[in-house]
């Protein structure tokens, strides 16, 4: 997502994430940084960037890196550590800053929208693959993440539409801030509840959308997957979560390792694949159209079923790959999420 930040404002290309709530960017001086497009963000050449001090009660919602650093003048600044499933990580100052973004209004006009103060990583830290990316713009449940910051302006529920990966590249998805009449009025949109653990204190904001899956199914036939697959417990462990930000990353080699099953399609005019489709605990069902769920790696003229397993204990994802031209609804004042079939790139 094109983001511009600080004062004057700069642009940065940040990768949008609901499994997550931290919104930073790498920043100077990089002691240790990935590759990123455009240079690096600078706080010393913007207005608006302030440090939280590690005073400050917000700097409670942010993890401390290990060993926690001690607390003693007071401008010291509230450091961070965050670290992905993936092992990807990020360390540095946690900051206040102003982020625009380039809104498309009603009438298809463009305006650029403020939002001051929106507590952000400012990292010199940074270790993954984010693919040129400058950072990450984080879309979870709690209240550190963007749509949470935003909600004063545009309420509980924010959606988008994520382009397949064939598309054009000069196509672009969209994300929607607020509620969008035409997704809501449209004929085939579903819904299913987002959970919470059971047991668990209301107060308490978990960071990811979770959903509760009853089965799969394939073809005409459930498969026979023990219940505890998809049950979230009192601890957090297991459960479904919807997550923009997890997707397949597969190296092309012999036998694919990562990807089965797998089958050799060539020569074959029509492939024939079996039909795929989540069954919810509400009632709700997900078809998929076969692209969603089987990936075709040209020009070895092979099939694989694009799900990847996790271990045991682990939670499932429904990453981005299953939510291609898709219109995805997040409704959290309802405990809802939504989700329509959709030809993305006509949004």
């Amino acid at each position: 997502m094109d983001v511009y930040i600080g004062t004057p404002p700069k642009h940065y290309s940040l990768i949008l994430d609901t499994g997550s709530d931290l919104n930073w960017i790498q920043c100077t001086p990089c002691h240790d940084c990935f590759e990123q497009i455009g240079p690096h963000y600078n706080p010393l050449e913007s207005k608006s960037y302030k440090n939280i001090s590690c005073h400050d009660p917000r700097c409670h919602l942010v993890s401390s890196p290990d060993p926690p650093q001690t607390c003693d003048s007071v401008n010291q600044t509230c450091p961070y550590y965050y670290w992905y499933g993936d092992n990807s990580n990020t360390t540095g100052d946690f900051s206040l800053e102003t982020f625009t973004v380039n809104l498309t209004t009603p009438s298809g006009a463009s305006e650029f929208k403020q939002v001051e103060n929106v507590m952000f990583g400012c990292g010199h830290w940074n270790r993954g693959l984010f693919h040129g990316a400058s950072g990450l713009l984080g879309l979870g449940r709690g209240p550190l993440s963007f749509a949470s910051q935003l909600q004063s302006a545009y309420g509980h529920t924010f959606s988008y539409c994520l382009v397949d990966r064939n598309s054009d590249l000069s196509v672009s998805s969209k994300l929607i801030f607020g509620e969008d009449p035409s997704l809501l009025s449209h004929p085939n949109l579903n819904f299913t509840t987002l959970v919470g653990a059971a047991g668990k204190d209301e107060d308490s904001v978990d960071t990811f959308y979770y959903v509760q899956i009853k089965g799969v199914r394939v073809g005409d036939e459930v498969l026979e997957i023990p219940e505890g697959t998809w049950k979230l417990s009192k601890q957090g462990a297991g459960g479904t979560i919807i997550d923009s930000g997890t997707t397949l990353n597969y190296p092309l080699v012999k036998d694919f390792p990562v990807l089965y099953p797998c089958y050799n399609v060539s020569g074959v005019q029509n492939i024939e694949l079996p039909e795929f489709a989540i069954l919810f605990e509400d009632g709700a069902v997900w078809d998929f159209p076969v692209e969603n769920y089987f990936i075709r790696l040209d020009p070895e003229e092979v099939v694989c079923l694009a799900v990847l397993g996790t271990p045991r204990s682990s939670l499932s994802i429904l990453g981005n790959y299953q939510q291609q031209n898709f219109h995805i609804l997040y409704d959290t004042k309802k405990s809802r999420l939504g989700f329509a079939p959709t030809k993305c790139a006509d949004v």
